[in-house]
């Protein structure tokens, strides 16, 4: 079964993308060099937005997601995991961890890729804060 969520945000000047165990969207409008994992801001929806389907096939044990992040004609495909323990709640925040650490802003764990690892042509893409994002969360049990 695949279930899939749409999240629209937008690129903003001070994405750098450099952080290497995580990566992060966003509700909120704006962000400092500090944000280091955000890849996008202004997201039209976070956790609490997700359809109940969604949500509950992401805490199947077996569930896998991918995150296709999409700015102009770059493409970006990440895979991670779900997991019982995600708790699906926070209202602006959406991470995405390489680890498998878990708590209320986490999306998904054991990614393959955090901010650090998208690639530099997406990351330009990003800066732009007149950018459109469009970020597909396909779940998959």
């Amino acid at each position: 079964m695949r279930i899939v969520e749409t999240i629209l945000a937008r690129g903003h000047e001070n994405i750098t993308a450099t952080h290497k165990t995580t990566f992060e969207i966003t509700k909120e409008k704006s962000l400092t060099k500090r944000g280091d994992c955000i890849i996008a801001v202004s997201a039209n929806k976070a956790m609490l937005d997700f359809k109940p389907k969604f949500k509950r096939a992401l805490k199947n044990e077996n569930a896998k997601l991918i995150i296709e992040i999409k700015a102009g004609k770059v493409c970006e495909i990440v895979r991670a995991y779900g997991s019982s323990q995600l708790q699906l709640t926070h209202p602006t925040d959406m991470v995405i961890r390489k680890s498998s650490y878990i708590c209320n802003r986490t999306l998904a764990i054991k990614a393959d890729k955090a901010a650090a690892d998208l690639s530099r042509s997406l990351v330009e893409k990003l800066r732009k804060t007149k950018q459109n994002v469009e970020i597909k969360l396909i779940a998959i049990i």
